[in-house]
C-alpha cells in the first residue's frame, strides 16, 4: 500500500509538472494553430518557414489566459492518474499472486528467456488496459477541457459537471470516444518494446560486457521510445476521436471532419499526411502543400 500512494505521489507531481507540454501537444494535434510560420534557419543554416514550437505556444497561451492557462485540464487528468496507479498495481499484484503463466504452464519460465519475457509482458499488457479502461472517461474530460482554449468555450467547467454534461448528450458511449486506438497503441507499444529490447539483450549484449545491466536499461529506454514514435498515430487518433463532433470548436469544421468510427479518422488523416501531426514540438516544419488561414488559425 505504502508503495502505490508512494507511486501516485510522484506521478501527480510529474503529471503537474509535465501538463503545460501536453496541453500545447493537444492543441497542435487538433490543428490550431494560433501564430502564423517565420522564417528562420535549421540545422544546416538554410533559411526555412518554421512553425512556433513549444515555448512560443506557450507565451501565446499565457499572454491569453494567464499562467494558470498551461493547466486547464489538470483536475481531471490527476484523477486518471492516481486511479490508473492504483488499478495498475491492484491487477499486477492479483497477477503475480495467482502465478499466471502463460507460456510454461505449471512450470516456472526462467528469467529473461522468452517465455519470461512473453509471460511478463502479458501481465503488464492486462494491467495496462484495465488502468486505461477505467480512467478513460477522465481522459476524455481532459482533452475536452484543453480543446475548449480554441473555441474559447466554457462547456466543461469542472470534472463533476463535465461527467454530467457528456452522460446527457452522449449516453455512457461519449465517456470511452477513443479508446479503441488508444488500447491499440498502448498495447502494440508494450509488445513492440519488450520483444526488441529482449532481441537486443539476447543477441547483442554480451553478459561478460562491463556495466551489462547500464547497458539493458539503456536498451530498453531506446526501445520505449522507438515503439512509441511506431504508434505514435493510434495516440493521435485516439485524442482526435475523444474531442470529435463534441459540441467544441476544435471537434467541429473546420478544424476536424466529423468521423464515423477512428478508421475513418486514419483514413483521412493518412491522406492528408498529418499521422505525424503534434508529434515535435520543437522543430516543426511548414506542412509541404499547406496554406496558413491567419482567421482560423488553422493550415488547408
Amino acid at each position: 500500500m505504502a508503495d502505490t500512494c508512494g507511486q501516485v505521489l510522484l506521478g501527480s507531481g510529474l503529471t503537474v509538472l509535465s501538463h503545460p507540454l501536453m496541453y500545447i501537444k493537444v492543441l497542435v494535434q487538433v490543428g490550431h494553430e494560433p501564430l502564423p510560420p517565420t522564417l528562420g534557419r535549421n540545422m544546416f543554416g538554410r533559411q526555412v518557414y518554421q512553425l512556433p514550437g513549444l515555448f512560443a505556444y506557450a507565451k501565446h497561451i499565457i499572454k491569453i489566459d494567464g499562467k494558470s492557462g498551461l493547466f486547464n485540464g489538470l483536475a481531471p487528468r490527476l484523477f486518471a492518474g492516481s486511479i490508473g496507479t492504483i488499478v495498475h498495481s491492484k491487477v499486477l499484484q492479483k497477477s503475480q499472486e495467482s502465478n499466471l503463466e502463460v507460456v510454461s504452464g505449471s512450470r516456472k519460465a526462467e528469467e529473461g528467456s522468452l517465455p519470461h519475457v512473453v509471460n511478463e509482458t502479458t501481465r503488464e499488457m492486462i494491467a495496462r488496459s484495465c488502468a486505461t479502461i477505467v480512467t478513460h472517461p477522465f481522459h476524455v474530460i481532459t482533452l475536452r477541457c484543453m480543446v475548449q482554449f480554441i473555441g474559447r468555450e466554457a462547456k466543461y467547467s469542472g470534472v463533476f459537471d463535465s461527467v454530467i454534461t457528456i452522460y446527457r448528450e452522449e449516453g455512457i458511449l461519449g465517456f470511452f470516444a477513443g479508446l479503441i486506438p488508444r488500447l491499440l497503441g498502448d498495447v502494440l507499444s508494450l509488445w513492440i518494446c519488450n520483444m526488441l529490447a529482449h532481441l537486443i539483450n539476447t543477441y547483442a549484449i554480451d553478459d561478460s560486457m562491463s556495466h551489462t545491466g547500464e547497458i539493458k536499461n539503456c536498451s530498453q529506454a531506446v526501445t520505449g521510445f522507438f515503439a512509441s514514435m511506431l504508434t505514435y498515430p493510434f495516440l493521435l487518433v485516439s485524442n482526435l476521436m475523444a474531442v470529435n463532433n463534441c459540441g467544441l470548436a476544435g471537434g467541429l469544421p473546420p478544424y476536424a471532419a466529423i468521423y464515423p468510427t477512428w478508421l475513418d479518422c486514419w483514413r483521412h488523416l493518412s491522406r492528408e499526411g498529418n499521422m505525424s501531426r503534434g508529434n515535435s514540438l520543437f522543430f516543426r516544419k511548414l506542412p509541404v502543400g499547406k496554406t496558413y488561414a491567419i482567421d482560423q488559425k488553422r493550415f488547408f
